[in-house]
């Protein structure tokens, strides 16, 4: 039994997003404000918090409008008006749906969930959702309250000088939403319904929204939690509490983040380890030691006190008929961790006497990247001993009173850890919650983690197939006024496996996972583009600089393969590749009218699916827009290769049209004049003679085309950054076009708000 899917709607950001888990590890990837924050705390708050955790605030605001209207609606309503149900505002009450792959044989588990006698395994599912917990008892007080109001206001006009104007007092309550931004919390709870396994629908492909199923109008709710005896959540949250100020402890959660490190094994010895609690043979020794501790400290403590009683007694207490005073301690196994230096952390050192005490510090005096790690770890083991109740009076463990699955929800655990710790934890947390006999001998009982991060480096070490990425779209788009976000499952970006998919998986383990962070992509084929393009950003293009643009080198004619992966993640993305002439696959200098075509599969595969052709005559001739792909209002794709360029010949002074075929050639013609007066070595040196010896524009293509098919273009890359005028080189013209492009598209990114006809939607109160 596992969890299989969870659909989130009208909570914040998520409108209607679905995330599938896997069976193990699930990661939670996005660039920021993309959701994952979203996610993380709607799991929270269905379920660990109460519903008094809920605010407005947590309702997509798109629906604000919505909930006035039917604040309105309930002021002038007459005695006839018939109050709505729960149901009638479902289209905005925030749900989490959570669905369930069970056996037959687990029907123990899930019999509230179970939809009819025929059932023989499957799905099940259950919807939380936020809903008022008395609607005639909120519409009474909702009209009493707007009563009270419209009464003052009435008051403040008949008291006001004719020649005066009223003032503008914003009394509470404005309207329904502002009733609720106060009253939500008493007002509402939390109630579960059971689904239908047979309406279980895929998200829609082109809104990626998920389609949740409407709950029927006879829709009774559950009686009790069916997360009960089903699942069991624990959380560690972002807010983890670390640093030397009491100040800075956060207060602790259900889920048990929150606590220092001193305090976290304190409760862990309470509740596992506690000699004191249920004590057999093997906690003799330490109980007779606390004993006798106990025994010396008593006869310490009569003696001390004894001057002070005698004291006291002669002030007339105790007489005959009172108790008399009597000191002694009480020493349980836990008082000796009850201080900052519980916990203490040994140094290693050279120096020192024979016989010295070991150099140690509190943990407050520790990194806090190895605090938050180590806490981490200890949150987890506890959370699985707790799941799996391995308590101290416990004489054998069984699955008995186990909940069959275990949910833990960590939030960028990235916090304060290098990368190297951050690959660590995120290979090696999920054995930690499995590393128990039990799990090895009750195979039934499921361990599932999910996890929300921006760490790139977290995203290398996790499957690519657990990877959910989150998607942030900006107000305007598809007739939806706000900021929401979508949701992306890898697994099935590419469908069944095959050769492309295995290519791009093992790329971005091995090279960028960053990706999926970026704002925008720039596909380069080719080291040299890959080590001159940032230096090319950082001077000509000072606002792509600033943005969040990961650069992926993908070492040859593979752009095309990443395509899928694109599509899914929705990312504004250029592609900087070679035109790549040739005749019959084989490779040309290039020439106009001469039959040519691209060598180059990324082109050709971006040609075909335009239906432009892919012959050299057609590419050089493409016009600026048609170079690119607008998928919708916000992901489009650019391709950007080689375009002519018109240099004047050192050798006959003439000025002609040069065609070149790689991102060199272009860079050594669009800066002739410079290029041709090096001396330099490897490619620069045959660069610079083959443009004063050129008599003809072919001539000089022909010998350019010839020197690279030999020469290190890397070596003549690093020769280009070497030089001291590298900041004057003109940046060819197709990259220059394609950066400019990106630089507009980012742009317009970057406000969160598309510019649409005022009549496409409502815009609402926010």
């Amino acid at each position: 039994m596992n969890i299989q899917h969870l659909e989130i709607a009208n909570f914040r950001k998520l409108l209607s997003v679905r995330i599938d888990l896997a069976c193990t590890t699930t990661l939670l990837v996005g660039a920021n404000n993309s959701g994952k924050s979203s996610a993380m705390l709607a799991l929270r708050k269905f379920l660990l918090s109460k519903a008094s955790a809920f605010r407005l605030q947590d309702l997509t605001l798109s629906h604000l409008a919505a909930i006035d209207a039917i604040g309105e609606a309930w002021e002038v309503a007459g005695d006839d008006f018939e109050i709505p149900a729960a149901n009638d505002w479902a289209e905005w009450l925030p749900t989490l749906d959570i669905w369930v792959k069970a056996e037959e044989g687990e029907l123990h588990f899930i019999r509230d969930l179970i939809p009819n006698f025929a059932w023989k395994g499957g799905h099940v599912g259950m919807r939380f959702r936020l809903e008022p917990k008395d609607m005639p008892a909120l519409f009474t007080d909702y009209r009493k309250e707007r009563t009270r109001v419209k009464q003052l206001q009435q008051e403040i006009l008949n008291q006001t000088k004719p020649d005066q104007s009223p003032p503008v007092l914003p009394l509470w309550p404005q309207g329904l939403h502002d009733y609720l931004n106060r009253r939500l919390g008493n007002t509402f709870v939390v109630r579960w319904y059971r689904l239908d396994p047979s309406q279980l629908r895929d998200p829609d492909p082109d809104t990626r929204h998920a389609n949740q199923q409407p709950l029927a109008t006879s829709a009774i709710p559950l009686e009790r939690n069916p997360l009960d005896n089903l699942i069991r959540v624990h959380e560690i949250n972002a807010q983890r509490g670390f640093g030397d100020s009491a100040d800075e402890r956060v207060t602790e959660g259900k889920g048990g983040s929150g606590k220092r490190l001193t305090e976290q094994l304190r409760a862990y010895y309470t509740r596992h380890l506690d000699p004191g609690d249920s004590p057999d043979i093997s906690d003799l020794e330490a109980l007779t030691a606390i004993q006798a501790a106990q025994s010396a400290f008593d006869t310490r403590l009569t003696s001390s006190f004894a001057p002070a009683l005698r004291e006291v007694a002669g002030l007339g207490y105790p007489n005959h008929s009172d108790p008399a005073i009597k000191v002694e301690t009480r020493l349980a196994p836990t008082d000796g961790m009850n201080h900052e230096a519980a916990v203490l952390f040994e140094l290693d050192s050279v120096a020192g006497a024979p016989g010295a005490p070991a150099l140690r510090l509190p943990e407050t005096s520790n990194g806090l990247g190895y605090q938050n790690l180590i806490s981490m770890i200890f949150q987890l083991m506890a959370f699985r001993d707790e799941w799996l109740k391995k308590y101290k009076n416990v004489e054998e463990q069984t699955a008995s009173g186990v909940e069959p699955i275990h949910l833990i929800l960590i939030e960028e655990p990235e916090a304060h850890l290098h990368v190297q710790v951050q690959q660590a934890f995120i290979k090696h947390a999920y054995h930690v919650l499995c590393s128990d006999p039990l799990l090895e001998k009750y195979p039934n009982l499921k361990t599932q983690l999910v996890v929300s991060s921006h760490s790139s480096h977290v995203a290398h070490e996790t499957e690519y197939e657990n990877l959910r990425y989150f998607r942030r779209l900006p107000a305007g788009m598809a007739g939806i006024p706000i900021p929401v976000s979508t949701v992306s499952n890898l697994s099935s970006v590419f469908g069944k496996k095959n050769q492309t998919k295995a290519f791009v998986t093992r790329y971005l383990r091995a090279q960028h996972a960053d990706l999926f962070f970026a704002d925008a992509v720039i596909l380069v084929e080719g080291a040299a583009e890959r080590m001159m393009l940032p230096h090319v950003l950082r001077k000509h293009f000072p606002f792509l600089d600033r943005c969040y643009i990961t650069i992926l080198d993908i070492g040859g004619s593979h752009a095309h393969r990443l395509r899928p992966l694109v599509d899914a993640l929705g990312i504004i993305t250029l592609v900087i590749t070679d035109l790549d002439a040739g005749l019959l696959k084989v490779a040309k200098p290039v020439e106009r009218n001469a039959q040519q075509r691209t060598n180059n599969p990324t082109v050709r595969h971006w040609m075909m699916a335009r239906n432009l052709g892919h012959d050299v005559d057609t590419l050089l001739n493409l016009a600026f827009d048609d170079k690119a792909q607008q998928i919708d209002d916000l992901f489009s794709i650019r391709i950007a290769y080689q375009t002519p360029i018109t240099i004047r010949l050192p050798l006959t002074n003439e000025e002609v049209e040069t065609l070149p075929n790689t991102f060199e050639d272009s860079l050594v013609l669009s800066n002739a004049e410079h290029f041709a007066n090096k001396s330099g070595r490897g490619l620069t040196r045959s660069f610079a003679k083959a443009l004063r010896e050129a008599e003809t524009a072919l001539g000089l293509g022909t010998a350019l085309f010839d020197e690279l098919r030999g020469g290190d273009k890397a070596e003549f890359a690093l020769q280009v950054l070497e030089d001291p005028d590298f900041a004057k080189l003109l940046v060819p013209e197709y990259i220059r076009e394609g950066l400019t492009w990106l630089e507009d598209k980012l742009k317009k990114k970057s406000k969160e708000l598309l510019i649409i006809p005022s009549a496409s939607i409502e815009v609402t109160a926010q």
